[in-house]
């Protein structure tokens, strides 16, 4: 990148975060080699440093593959309740694969219970062993197909985080590959979600999912047309971040806030759906490798910006998280 996006950049640690009312979209094609590398890194530091969420386009996963995934989330939903509960999530111990039934986890239990029902996939571990966050995965016997389609689902979004990792190094003006020796392994889940409509909402205290930030590096979301994700704007208020065509929705969760020492933000956000209709989502959840200890980048770091935080190890955040919002792993420990 040449000097000048330095210098934008060096400006961008010292000024306050900028306002903003709807969520910004990027061009991702620069990282298959079409266009401009330089204009979509300050597109990305922009968008994560003011919002915390971006659309992406030209993301290079097949439609027809998104379609595919959202036809299996539908038939999978649909089965009798003691089909998925055969598959429940609390049988998988730490490795947090299977179904979760509605209000089974809430994300801010101290104020809302989540109107949703959760089916957790990963890859198993390389060395074969079931620990937290890989494992097994429980597929339904009366979907044979829904495993092969969500595998291929999970390898394109896998594909697709590593990419966006490269883009996110580029708007620190850093190489593309600096998060690559972190990226051996990587905590990687595959949620698919149904949240049944639900009426008028009077507060906060049954919707989809409570307020909250994600947890780890990244979060690549599919959205199908109903809506309901709504994100936090600089004053405190909720806007829509609708469905767009063509696109996936991405924010970074607590890690890469920690990891740029707050230079980027882990924006709350929740999902209330009051469409009438059944809405399903395809959250990916993308994770430095277990054991990696995160602490906040040297370039990050500056007299205006001091160092805010003590190291943490990446896979052991995530999972005091996880335990906070299941109440089956209270007695789990690492």
């Amino acid at each position: 990148m040449g000097g000048s996006y330095v210098e934008q950049l060096g400006d961008s640690l010292r000024a306050k975060r900028m306002p903003f009312d709807e969520i910004p979209v990027v061009d991702l094609a620069p990282l298959s080699g079409e266009g401009d590398r330089s204009e979509m890194a300050r597109a990305i530091h922009h968008a994560l440093r003011n919002t915390g969420f971006m659309y992406i386009t030209n993301h290079g996963v097949p439609e027809e593959l998104i379609r595919e995934a959202f036809d299996m989330a539908a038939r999978f939903f649909a089965l009798p309740d003691e089909q998925k509960m055969a598959l429940h999530i609390g049988n998988s111990g730490v490795a947090l694969r299977g179904y979760t039934e509605v209000f089974g986890e809430n994300t801010d239990p101290d104020r809302t219970r989540d109107l949703k029902e959760v089916f957790d996939l990963g890859r198993e571990a390389r060395d074969g062993r079931i620990r937290p966050f890989f494992g097994p995965n429980a597929w339904p016997e009366q979907l044979p197909e829904f495993g092969e389609v969500f595998t291929r689902y999970h390898d394109a979004m896998l594909d697709l985080a590593q990419r966006l990792m490269q883009g996110i190094a580029l708007s620190l003006d850093l190489p593309a590959g600096v998060f690559d020796p972190e990226l051996q392994e990587p905590v990687a889940i595959q949620r698919v979600l149904h949240y049944p409509p639900q009426g008028a909402v009077r507060d906060d205290s049954l919707i989809g999912i409570g307020a909250h930030t994600d947890y780890g590096c990244l979060t690549i979301l599919a959205q199908d047309k109903v809506g309901g994700l709504q994100v936090m704007t600089r004053d405190g208020d909720w806007i829509s971040a609708p469905p767009i065509s063509g696109t996936f929705i991405i924010n970074i969760g607590d890690i890469m806030q920690r990891l740029t020492n707050d230079v980027y933000l882990a924006n709350m956000h929740r999902v209330i759906n009051t469409s009438g209709r059944e809405r399903y989502s395809l959250p990916f959840f993308f994770d430095f490798d277990f054991d990696t200890v995160v602490v906040p980048m040297e370039s990050c770091v500056t007299p205006d910006n001091p160092r805010k935080y003590d190291p943490v190890v990446s896979g052991e955040h995530k999972w005091q998280r996880y335990q906070a919002s299941f109440p089956h792993l209270e007695k789990d420990t690492l």
